[in-house]
């Protein structure tokens, strides 16, 4: 009888073990988000390269950078519905994108938003500019993607480069460059209607490119506009610029700035100042300026050697 009574016991306890095995396959398998089968339709959100990726600054970066020209145009890389629109001290000017595969994208550093809250937007569509607000240290866009939403502690976020593709640190992307983007296949005059908000885009040709390209190196003047929460401090300390200069270039008589204000930010010294360019790196910089990578570091104060296109680098006190 107890043997009896044992055999019942065991088989009990492997029925209840296959019982449990089977049920949580079925919820590890229900919870499965195969995030590249999600995005194959997508576009990536601006052209520019690739300055940061997923998992740096000891895995605190919970996106990519992509670096272009200030006011270059970022998309929103699928059709969605914008559930914020705002301004912090880190992301600057910041759009979040839902989307119906369930994820929320993040567009942040913009100079300029063009969505509001509760906005419907199209794959392609112009959200924004690219800029250098909030605790940027260069003209970029910050990428994210994070499964179903953004979270403060950010433990949803996946790697972008799940999405688009195996791409890398210092690889140029297009927009409507992914062969199997629904966009890319569309029209051309449906693409000329993309940025509904008044923000048409043309690609540059490759003439206008090297113009372009030709004025970075002159280290023309630019406009910063003035955040919330920004003095010329603030200011002269991103730009590698004294505020005296500043002040000077734009006939202000004090100190005082107001949000939304224009700011001429006057030519760089070059003999001071060093513009990044494209494929520039930290060691190219200190070789061509007769310096060590920690010279400019300790000038820069950077805990890192990442640097941004467009980014000013001290090469002198």
């Amino acid at each position: 009888m107890k043997d009896y009574i044992k055999r019942l016991l065991i088989a009990g306890g492997l029925a209840l073990c296959v019982s449990l095995l089977f049920l949580g396959g079925k919820t590890i398998k229900a919870e499965t988000f195969n995030i590249t089968n999600e995005t194959t339709h997508w576009i990536w959100p601006a052209d520019g390269v690739i300055t940061d990726t997923f998992g740096t600054r000891n895995g605190k970066h919970k996106g990519i950078d992509i670096a272009a020209d200030s006011g270059t145009p970022i998309y929103a890389v699928d059709q969605g519905t914008i559930t914020k629109s705002y301004y912090s001290g880190s992301y600057g000017h910041v759009i979040f994108v839902k989307h119906k595969n369930g994820t929320e994208t993040i567009y942040a550093h913009l100079q300029e938003r063009l969505g509001e809250e509760g906005d419907e937007v199209e794959q392609g569509e112009v959200i924004g500019k690219m800029g250098s607000t909030g605790n940027s240290s260069g003209v970029h866009l910050h990428f994210e993607i994070h499964k179903h939403e953004w979270t403060y502690e950010k433990e949803n976020a996946l790697d972008p480069f799940l999405a688009f593709g195996p791409e890398s640190l210092g690889d140029s992307v297009e927009v409507f460059g992914r062969e199997d983007s629904a966009v890319n296949i569309r029209t051309a005059a449906v693409l000329n209607e993309f940025g509904s908000r008044g923000q048409n885009y043309d690609h540059e040709s490759e003439e206008d490119e090297n113009n372009s390209a030709k004025k970075t190196e002159e280290h023309e003047s630019i406009t910063h506009i003035v955040q919330s929460g920004e003095t010329l401090w603030d200011i002269s300390v991103q730009y590698k610029m004294d505020v005296i200069s500043i002040q000077e270039a734009n006939k202000l008589d004090s100190d005082h700035i107001e949000p939304e204000q224009s700011l001429i930010i006057p030519d760089i010294d070059p003999d001071k100042v060093y513009l990044v360019k494209r494929g520039d790196t930290l060691s190219s910089i200190a070789e061509e300026k007769n310096l060590t990578v920690q010279e400019l570091k300790d000038l820069n104060m950077l805990n890192d050697d990442t640097i941004q296109i467009n980014e000013r680098i001290m090469i002198s006190n």
